[in-house]
């Protein structure tokens, strides 16, 4: 190009090129995935944002940021020796004393040594210590526990291995390890590196496998699908194992589209088969936010801040690639309703006519008695079940798990544990679970189904028919979502965060006091019948046990809902209903006992000393209902919406066990629409059943898959996405400008578009 031709020229001909290329190339839209360029943008926007403050030694995933822009970024630099030998110390001494969730530690040192493994601006000490951690870590619970001293006396293993995202985790920091240092001894087990991979690798199958067919244990979990998201991530960036590599990156597909499927504003704004208030009241506060930002950009509160483990593995993933359809549905605006179906049935209830006849057979070739099957039972938190008791009776006791992990239930262990007799025991054990189930279940997560109606202005979520009655850890049954913190729920507490009369602390830590749940916030103290159908949900509370002096658990005698007037444009109260608006989003909640405000108890997020916490004293056993609605449904905007709700009508009827609900819901233009709801039976609308259970696996606009299948077909009509399991089969596909044209290597168009788009910006 002449020196003399002026920049509007040289970047003329250069646009000109470009279009040439792609012509000639029979350029489509792309081949079903986001392009990396796409890819490296948001990841180039992440890093800006969390690097925009100094580097902090001590945290891995800000350092693996840092690192990670001085590579991208020739003009950002960190400093040979900026992470000094002693900036970790504290991870490795948590790491030593097998702490719980030091698997989410190796996973982080894992991931810094696959990525920059060596890098001057990481002491040699420093790097020698992680090298050391991973070697001298205990990877799964059967290992025998290694002799370690500290402050005279000897390390208790307190690490959990059993949940969904622990199994996985585990596996995956095996697997690493052993496949990067092969020929290394693993001080723990005497192993080699290439024979802890070994061992990892078939279970780590396994648990994609059951993934495939069953979805997902800690079902729409704003917690734990980005703990999912790390490991899935690590293995598509880092395994060898091809196989596991490609089901990896299909899994998190999975992931992903679940997140985008329930998305609004930002807002993972689910039923949750686990949550914590911290993650409840808005959308940044999500551990889910930083990947729901950086892939579909459905908000625009900024990122939540640089030290993100999970937006620092995103920001240098090189080999994962988006599905295209599953941005897309993230960012569809048309009404949607979502029916999934996830997890197993477990026969929790026990009887003493099932306990003389013995075990049940479990379903689909498991074995309740069969330790192989064991990780996936208790991933269920179904240590405690009556059918589950012989083998975690077995395995507790081997382990010596009471001291620790199982230490909640050592009074009842010691109770129970009468002589030699095993069988006896295990007898004493279930019999006691008679009177006891409802609550020492509270942990368990079996067989869900759920159902979301999304719009452009609000999505509604409920878990149908969820464990009624019985205590819940960390569910969160419903939500109204209208912004990313404008949302509503409701709750059974167990205990008032801080007594009353006291004054209010300036600063009060959720995390630390509302967990694990029940509490005030997280959980259920007792889990209501609740049913859903498009814009309106009914939710039954009636406890089904009373508090027992073996184990003494607390319950309030009142419920409550969270509705913040500090995220609201609106509330009005009238009469039984509470009304809130959000731009053009509306919310409506009614309660069958009176309601007060109840103020002198911490903020919930940001709630600027304004009301947020809805009070129905009385009992523990009350009927909320729920209806959404929206400017573009309203003519007559959020007045008529309020007029219409205010004067429908709502019978409540108590019964021996719980209510018996009818509610004729107003829809503007159409007739009324009755549905009826009681402690048993299906959901009525207008009359006729609508089904609570029995749903497919999923069941939505873009992907109707059954139950077990593991062929799931998405397509919003233009771009689309195959997720075969069986064959191994991960394609996508999208419009093509000039399907009849050969095309280039997608590797080689990227790579003359980057050469174009690096010419324009000179």
């Amino acid at each position: 190009m002449p020196l003399s031709a002026t920049p509007l020229l040289r970047r003329s001909l250069l646009l000109v090129g470009l279009v040439g290329v792609m012509l000639v190339s029979g350029c489509d839209f792309g081949d079903g995935f986001v392009s990396r360029t796409w890819m490296r943008a948001r990841q180039g926007q992440w890093l800006s944002f969390a690097t925009a403050e100094p580097i902090r030694p001590g945290s891995i995933p800000n350092v693996m940021a840092h690192l990670e822009r001085a590579r991208r970024d020739r003009r950002y630099s960190v400093p040979a020796g900026t992470v000094p030998e002693d900036a970790w110390d504290g991870i490795f001494d948590k790491i030593w004393r097998l702490r719980d969730t030091s698997d989410f530690d190796v996973l982080r040192l894992l991931n810094l040594l696959y990525g920059y493994g060596g890098d001057p601006a990481v002491s040699d000490g420093a790097w020698r210590k992680a090298k050391d951690a991973v070697l001298t870590f205990k990877y799964w619970y059967r290992d025998e526990t290694p002799e370690r001293i500290v402050d005279g006396l000897q390390v208790v293993d307190n690490m959990w291995y059993w949940t969904e995202n622990h199994i996985l985790i585990f596996r995956v920091c095996e697997l690493l390890a052993g496949q990067l240092y092969p020929d290394e001894v693993f001080a723990v087990t005497g192993l080699t590196g290439r024979e802890h991979r070994a061992r990892a690798e078939p279970v780590i199958l396994a648990w994609l496998d059951e993934r495939a067919r069953f979805g997902f244990t800690e079902w729409h979990s704003n917690v734990y699908y980005n703990l999912d998201l790390r490991p899935l991530l690590a293995l598509v960036e880092w395994s060898e194992n091809e196989v596991i590599a490609k089901r990896a990156a299909m899994v998190l597909d999975l992931v992903l589209l679940d997140t985008a499927l329930h998305l609004h504003r930002g807002t993972f704004g689910a039923t949750h088969g686990r949550s914590y208030v911290k993650d409840k009241a808005s959308a940044s506060t999500e551990d889910t936010f930083d990947s729901a930002k950086l892939f579909f950009d459905d908000t625009e509160l900024p990122y939540s801040g640089g030290g993100s483990s999970t937006g620092a593995v995103l920001a240098r993933s090189r080999k994962y690639r988006l599905p295209s359809v599953i941005r897309r549905i993230a960012r569809h605006d048309a009404p949607m309703v979502d029916r999934q179906r996830m997890n197993l049935p477990l026969d929790e209830e026990p009887t003493a006519e099932k306990i003389l006849a013995g075990p049940p057979e479990a379903p689909f070739g498991l074995d309740y008695r069969d330790e192989a099957n064991l990780p996936f039972w208790w991933s269920m938190g179904s240590q405690p079940a009556w059918m589950m008791l012989p083998i975690t009776l077995e395995v507790g006791e081997r382990e010596n798990l009471w001291d620790a992990q199982f230490s909640d239930f050592k009074a009842l262990r010691d109770t129970i544990w009468i002589g030699n007799d095993f069988e006896a025991i295990v007898r004493n054990a279930q019999f006691l679970t008679l009177n006891l189930w409802q609550i020492i279940n509270q942990s368990m997560l079996k067989e869900v189904n759920t159902y979301t109606y999304r719009t452009q202005h609000y999505m509604l979520s409920t878990a149908q028919d969820y464990r009624k009655g019985v205590r819940g850890s960390q569910t969160h049954t419903w939500q109204a979502t209208l912004s990313e913190r404008a949302m509503v729920w409701s709750q059974h507490p167990a205990y008032l965060p801080q007594p009353e009369g006291l004054p209010v602390p300036e600063t009060w830590n959720w995390q630390r006091s509302d967990e694990p749940g029940p509490g005030y916030w997280t959980g259920e103290a007792s889990q209501p019948r609740a049913a859903q159908h498009e814009n309106v949900t009914i939710a039954i509370y009636a406890p089904q046990y009373t508090p027992n002096p073996l184990v003494p658990l607390s319950l309030r005698d009142e419920t409550h809902a969270y509705f913040p007037h500090a995220h609201m444009d609106e509330v009005v109260q009238e009469g039984p209903w509470t009304f809130g608006r959000k731009d053009d989003g509306y919310v409506a909640l009614y309660s069958w006992r009176p309601t007060f405000w109840r103020g002198g108890q911490p903020e919930v997020f940001q709630n600027a000393g304004l009301d947020f916490d809805l009070v129905a004293p009385g009992g523990a056993t009350n009927v909320w209902i729920v209806q959404c609605g929206s400017a573009d449904e309203w003519p007559g905007g959020f007045e008529e919406f309020r007029e219409a709700i205010a004067a429908s009508t709502v019978e409540v009827t108590p019964t021996a066990v719980a209510f018996d609900v009818r509610f004729e819901s107003p829809r503007p233009g159409r007739d009324l629409r009755e549905l009826a709801l009681g402690w048993e039976g299906p959901l009525l609308v207008d009359g006729a059943p609508h089904a609570l259970e029995g749903y497919p696996r999923m069941d939505n606009p873009f992907v109707q898959v059954d139950f077990l299948d593991t062929r799931y077909e998405v397509s919003d009509g233009e771009y689309s996405l195959v997720l075969d399991f069986a064959n191994d089969l991960r394609e996508g596909s999208a419009p093509q400008l000039f399907p009849d044209r050969p095309r280039l290597p997608r590797f080689l168009l990227e790579w003359l578009l980057r050469i174009f788009a690096s010419l324009l910006r000179s």
